[in-house]
């Protein structure tokens, strides 16, 4: 009998892997030869290893833009192989190591090339990509902010869009993400954060730090707006599909949700997280938004409701731009082409970027 957490990948996450870097077929593949959840993080490993293993071979050849390409993709898979795969954390921490090793070979042969970067936090570091759109000289710069079990490794499809727009990107693992999830618990107060990797930015002389934008999706979407109403040196945000209070729906969340916050949050038990999740919530802070907005909402959204969604934009003080893909899951993974370019599109024009 297939395990229902299997039963459940295979319903809802096509979307998310696939938008994201995960051939079709690879996705098929991998998540049809398993019936166990227990089984999912090595056969994810087994097929990020087929990229990375072509990957190597093409480095070892000096084909620089194949490697990049299969590199990237063992990154991605790497990645997916430990999402939401909280427990067995020595499996975990092995496919993520894997991960971060495929995406730093990755980044000096992509188009256009990456940087690994390490931002000054609270003593430590956090790690990050930055990467420069071509032909742009001391380009603005847009903040990714992912979601609970995002992490810089996913991004780069959404990289792309405002790269070629003319826009500079930071995607960084921020507290309770990717290589900052060990060290630092999840945190509400965002802009704190949001702060340290601005103040990193402003001692480059390659980046205008006077045009910087933000972008969250899923819980990355209350870290936006968190941050936008805090740190006023954000000229701009894009919030997709965040909670408005994450603790709000904790109990129809589906449960490798809650297991996985109550990791990334240090919380010793499920009634601890869920009051963490309590804190992460917008309530009198929505109103102190003043930059430009632009809100996406996704109405099969089964994690951060459209409600949550349509109340940040009403509430906000600034200019807003509300975009309700009524057929989007969360995220509206499976509806890229509504929001992807326009959103890159609007936050181009916040910040003057040339293509």
């Amino acid at each position: 009998m297939t395990d229902p957490l299997i039963k459940h990948a295979r319903e809802h996450w096509i979307s998310r892997y696939t938008v994201n870097g995960v051939l079709t077929s690879d996705f098929l593949d991998v998540t049809h030869s398993i019936e166990r959840w227990e089984d999912w993080c090595a056969a994810w490993s087994a097929r990020a290893l087929v990229h990375e293993t072509l990957g190597r071979e093409a480095l070892a050849a000096g084909q620089h833009l194949s490697a990049g390409e299969h590199l990237n993709r063992a990154a991605t898979y790497y990645h997916f192989a430990k999402y939401l795969f909280v427990q067995d954390m020595a499996q975990h921490r092995a496919a993520h190591a894997k991960a971060v090793e495929c995406l730093t070979l990755a980044l000096p042969h992509l188009v256009p090339p990456g940087e690994r970067v390490l931002i000054p936090y609270e003593g430590r570091q956090l790690a990050g990509v930055l990467r420069f759109p071509a032909g742009v000289r001391r380009p603005p710069v847009v903040l990714m902010t992912m979601g609970l079990d995002s992490t810089k490794e996913e991004l780069g499809t959404f990289e792309t869009t405002f790269l070629e727009r003319g826009m500079a990107i930071l995607a960084f693992d921020g507290p309770g993400q990717g290589e900052a999830e060990y060290d630092f618990p999840i945190r509400a107060d965002y802009e704190a954060v949001t702060g340290e990797a601005i103040d990193w930015l402003e001692r480059r002389s390659d980046i205008d730090a006077s045009r910087i934008g933000i972008w969250g999706i899923s819980l990355g979407g209350y870290y936006a707006p968190r941050s936008a109403a805090f740190e006023k040196r954000l000229k701009a945000c894009i919030a997709n599909c965040g909670p408005w209070n994450f603790a709000a729906h904790w109990d129809e969340l589906p449960s490798l949700t809650r297991a996985a916050f109550r990791v990334r949050s240090h919380s010793s038990s499920d009634g601890e997280a869920r009051e963490r999740a309590g804190m992460l919530c917008l309530d009198g802070v929505a109103k102190r938004i003043e930059c430009p907005l632009f809100v996406i909402a996704a109405g099969l959204d089964r994690l951060c409701p459209p409600e949550d969604a349509r109340r940040l934009a009403s509430e906000a003080r600034g200019p807003v731009e509300l975009v309700v893909i009524e057929d989007g899951n969360h995220v509206a993974h499976n509806r890229p082409y509504r929001y992807r370019p326009q959103s890159a599109d609007w936050m181009a024009r916040q910040l003057g970027a040339r293509a």
